[in-house]
C-alpha cells in the first residue's frame, strides 16, 4: 500500500510513496499496517499528492525510522478492499504463469509489474527466454485466474520475440 521512501523530521515520521488506491481508508488514525514483519498501529497519515507523511505508535524517532527505508507497507490480506469483478491486486498477479493462446505455449510467469499511466505491463520471463512486456489491455489479455494459477492472451503481432 505505500513504500518508505525516507524519514521525515526528527519524530521518526516516515516519508512514503502511496501505492495503495484507497489511502484515505488505509492511513487513519488506529488502523494497523505491517512494516518489515512486524505489526504497527497507525498514529497520523498526511496525504501530499502521491506521499503519505506516516507516523506509527511505536517509531519515535529519524534513527528507528531510517530502518525502514525502501520497505514496504502491507496490510494483513484480510484487510484488503474487495475488487470488481475482473479486477486484481498486484499481488494475486504476479508469479502466474502467462499461456499464449494462439499456440498454447507457456511464455512464463509474470515477475513484476510496470505502472505506465495508460495501462500496467506485466514483466514476463521464463527459464530460458528473453523478458517479455504484455500490456494488461483487453484486446492482449483475455484471461486472469488466481485460482488457476495462469493468464491467457492473445499477442499483438511483433509482441514476442521471433
Amino acid at each position: 500500500m505505500a513504500q518508505v521512501l525516507a524519514p521525515h523530521g526528527i519524530r521518526g515520521e516516515l516519508k512514503c510513496r502511496i501505492i495503495t488506491d484507497f489511502p484515505r481508508q488505509r492511513f487513519k488514525r488506529g488502523n494497523t499496517v505491517l512494516l518489515d514483519g512486524a505489526t504497527h498501529v497507525v498514529q497520523s497519515g498526511r496525504i501530499q499528492a502521491q506521499i503519505v507523511l506516516l507516523r506509527l505508535e511505536d517509531i519515535t524517532d529519524r534513527t528507528t525510522a531510517e530502518k525502514f527505508r525502501g520497505k514496504d507497507i502491507l496490510i494483513p490480506v484480510d484487510e484488503a478492499v474487495r475488487l470488481p469483478i475482473g479486477q486484481f491486486y498486484w499481488h494475486q498477479v504476479i508469479g502466474l504463469e502467462v499461456i499464449d493462446l494462439t499456440t498454447d505455449a507457456s511464455l512464463g510467469r509474470v515477475r513484476d509489474i510496470l505502472e505506465t499511466g495508460a495501462n500496467d505491463v506485466y514483466v514476463v520471463k521464463s527459464d530460458s527466454g528473453p523478458e517479455i512486456l504484455i500490456p494488461a489491455i483487453r484486446d492482449v489479455v483475455k484471461d486472469i485466474d488466481p485460482s488457476l494459477g495462469r493468464i491467457l492472451v492473445e499477442p499483438l503481432p511483433g509482441m514476442l520475440p521471433a
